[in-house]
């Protein structure tokens, strides 16, 4: 029995959530495994070829009554995950988990980076006094102006592929994790710098965290093409939509809470009951080709159940969720469409509305280029650009007074731009870098090349 093939995806599934550097269970932690076999509070957890001296076993073993100690407040593991586990104490408890593999950070050893990596999302609290960006194995908590670096948030995830702060601003929410391994959901209160929740999900990264408008709901999309949500305090999953063909990259909750809007690279944007876990509608049209590429981001009207929606076809629209009473769904027809703003170069990999609702922003890139611009909603009409970034633009979104937006991409350098006129008010590195005297040239090579020392940087 291989540890790396055969146990590690167990306990992943089951134990780190609780079991990390970030969230120590018991004072064990169990994602190194060295850790893992020393045991907690409770003494050694593994005593390699004498399985009924292995703590770990006799927590995992149910009792007569089908309920075990751990996974604390969860169903048991399948007796087959337990006789694996046993088999594999038994014959040496042998670690055969590859070096680039094994897991080297935490809050007292943090990434350390010899160029910025790739920005993939950042997000202002809602009282305009922080600006969440994501990092390698972390998210980096700035000052909203970006003159300081606040607080490290160090998790499991290597890759972080988006941010939300909940609506009272007291929780950030975090989708994430390693390619091809696993994906994970984080949650960390805001003032205390902890980690609150970390879930783990499907085997591959995951996407487009969204809050439900009383903060009780967490909804996110993932690659093997479903929508799910967890309840923001327990973890615990309560929705799962698998109508989409596609990986699912951006999501959003109606106004009241009661449906969730998800897009995908399938091409479609799709409307889901929440309480029922039913798929509703296609709210974009139905007609072959009408769509020209994936959908990547979407947002929601802070007032109103319209979302603006961007995509491969390089063309931001906003959209109604609901389809209006009387209205049959036609082959051809784009009924929910209410606006399609000019077209960008490119792909839009980002679209947000300001908190007033009055404009939105989207970022784009065509050859090794970036841009964003500013669009009026009611009307349509431009209000600002900012043009010429290199390397594609990923992340940006509005700060809470409407006057700023953060922005990132490719190269890894964060942008606070104008939201009056598209003028860059500052450019910064918004991680702290080995060494500050690399020159520019240097820095835009590193963003595809490794993000630390011994680790490889994040990639869209």
């Amino acid at each position: 029995v291989s540890y790396y093939r055969d146990i590690r995806p167990i306990l992943q599934e089951h134990c780190h959530g609780c079991h990390q550097p970030a969230k120590r269970g018991g004072d064990y932690v169990m994602t190194s495994f060295a850790d893992m076999v020393r045991g907690g509070e409770n003494g050694a957890a593994v005593v390699a070829k004498k399985s009924a001296d292995s703590n770990l076993l006799t927590l995992i073993t149910p009792g007569d009554d089908g309920k075990a100690e751990m996974p604390k407040g969860k169903p048991a593991l399948a007796a087959g995950a337990i006789e694996q586990i046993t088999r594999w104490i038994e014959q040496g408890a042998m670690d055969d988990t590859p070096a680039s593999s094994a897991q080297a950070y935490d809050a007292d050893h943090p990434p350390t980076y010899r160029g910025a990596p790739v920005i993939t999302a950042v997000a202002y609290s809602p009282d305009g006094t922080l600006l969440a960006v994501s990092g390698f194995h972390e998210v980096l908590l700035h000052k909203a102006d970006g003159s300081e670096i606040v607080a490290r948030l160090v998790g499991l995830s290597q890759r972080i592929e988006s941010l939300a702060f909940s609506p009272d601003g007291k929780s950030l929410a975090v989708a994430g994790g390693s390619p091809s391994q696993m994906g994970e959901i984080q949650i960390w209160d805001v003032d205390s710098r902890k980690l609150r929740l970390s879930v783990p999900t499907t085997y591959d990264t995951v996407y487009g965290v969204s809050w439900s408008g009383g903060g009780t709901k967490v909804a996110y999309g993932c690659g093997d093409n479903t929508v799910r949500a967890i309840d923001a305090k327990t973890g615990k999953q309560v929705f799962q939509q698998g109508a989409h063909s596609g990986w699912v990259l951006d999501t959003v909750f109606s106004k009241d809470a009661s449906h969730l809007v998800s897009v995908s690279r399938d091409m479609s944007m799709k409307l889901s009951e929440f309480d029922s876990q039913r798929f509703i509608d296609n709210i974009t049209s139905i007609t072959p080709g009408a769509l020209k590429g994936g959908l990547a981001a979407v947002d929601r009207h802070p007032t109103r159940d319209e979302v603006v929606v961007g995509g491969s076809d390089g063309v931001p629209k906003i959209y109604r969720i609901f389809r209006e009473a009387g209205k049959d769904r036609k082959i051809g027809d784009d009924f929910n469409l209410i606006r399609n703003f000019a077209a960008m170069p490119g792909r839009v990999a980002t679209v947000e509305y300001s908190r007033d609702g009055s404009r939105i922003v989207a970022g784009s890139s065509q050859d090794g280029t970036g841009q964003i611009r500013i669009f009026q909603v009611d009307d349509g009409k431009q209000l600002a650009q900012y043009a010429g970034e290199p390397g594609a633009i990923y992340a940006a979104a509005f700060s809470p007074d409407g006057k700023t937006v953060a922005a990132g991409g490719f190269q890894g350098k964060l942008l606070l731009i104008n939201a009056e006129n598209g003028q860059l008010v500052r450019e910064l590195s918004p991680v702290p870098l080995q060494d500050t005297a690399v020159s520019k040239t240097t820095a835009a090579a590193a963003t595809t090349s490794a993000a630390t020392t011994d680790a490889e940087a994040p990639a869209k």
